[in-house]
């Protein structure tokens, strides 16, 4: 498949997915709208060209049955995605519920649900579940996505792809402008922010992470390959706290837990070995947990965001930590 052909079917699909199948008739998207949704989708040519380009992805859509206008003759027309009707073959059904068994007895007893909500969102075959019925919805307040000038997330999936290097001019903190050629390794997205892992020009390290709503602009450059990090491993750099959800070394964390959190941690475990017991009834709090868990910036923000309902009791250097945390808040709240 060529790399065209394959951007026209990811298009398409992307395109499908943005359409929800039991939207009311007047809340459905029309073309201008679709097009501010799927910006980046439809690089960064004229107006007219992206609008065209959209009008025939909506036709195509239509004429395979995966989309249907909702006001036909109308103007301007909108558009919603076909329902699709559950296959009544009852050997077809019998395979799909046998493969839905499967992922799930794989899945539960890891706790690997993450994995299984991804694999029913994105199979192309059965099973299968679309976002009008299943949605993953964070426990955490959600920052806005960063902004990304047109084009940029296109032109860098389009390298990692292709594996080809990328042209980007790009904005360092100080707001000075530089012009690199990045070699992409991996991509990663980080609450708010997507990271690109790169090599710069001809440099063989450092292996940098840049942002990319840094970038003002960004090219594939097609005829160049990229200078592939014969030792990089994406989950290895997470684990060593490239992107600040870094493994850390491990501690043996003791709490005492009170409130809604109780039954969190009863039932989600910071740890698979996690112990925990009941506090005395004269107890201030409710449960007691032991843990051994990595010491990272994401588990400090974690306890300083659970508040006066967790109390570390161990390490003592962790539970100093916290303690000079919570006096610089409240000293900031003192006298209202």
């Amino acid at each position: 498949m060529s790399a065209t052909h394959f951007h026209r079917v990811e298009r398409l699909n992307r395109l499908e997915r943005s359409l929800s199948p039991n939207t009311a008739p007047d809340r459905c998207p029309d073309g201008l709208r679709l097009l501010a949704i799927l910006g980046e989708v439809y690089g960064d040519g004229s107006a007219p060209a992206r609008r065209r380009a959209l009008q025939l992805d909506l036709d195509e859509l239509v004429k395979t049955g995966r989309i249907e206008a909702v006001n036909p003759g109308g103007k301007p027309l909108r558009y919603r995605r076909v329902l699709e009707e559950p296959d009544e073959d009852p050997a077809i059904w019998h395979w799909t519920l046998e493969q839905l068994r499967a992922l799930a007895a794989e899945a539960v007893p890891r706790r690997q649900l993450d994995r299984l909500w991804r694999q029913l969102l994105t199979n192309a075959d059965e099973p299968r579940l679309d976002e009008s019925r299943l949605r993953v919805v964070p426990d955490t307040f959600r920052l806005q996505p960063a902004e990304l000038e047109p084009g940029i997330l296109a032109a860098v999936i389009q390298s990692l792809i292709q594996r080809r290097a990328l042209q980007v001019v790009y904005v360092k903190a100080s707001g000075e402008r530089t012009q690199v050629c990045l070699h992409p390794q991996a991509l990663v997205q980080r609450g708010p922010i997507s990271y690109l892992f790169a090599l710069k020009n001809a440099e063989d390290e450092p292996l940098r992470l840049y942002a990319l709503h840094r970038m003002v602009r960004a090219e594939s450059l097609t005829e160049i390959p990229v200078r592939v990090v014969p030792d990089f491993d994406l989950d290895q750099a997470i684990g060593d706290g490239r992107v600040d959800f870094g493994q850390g070394d491990l501690i043996d964390l003791e709490l005492r837990v009170r409130g809604y959190l109780t039954e969190v941690v009863r039932y989600c475990p910071l740890a698979a070995e996690q112990r925990h017991e009941d506090e005395p009834p004269e107890s201030e709090f409710e449960l007691r947990l032991w843990a051994r868990v990595p010491s990272t910036g994401q588990l400090l923000r974690w306890l300083l965001g659970a508040g006066n309902n967790v109390e570390v009791i161990a390490p003592l250097d962790l539970r100093r930590i916290v303690a000079a945390q919570a006096r610089k808040t409240a000293a900031m709240y003192r006298g209202g």
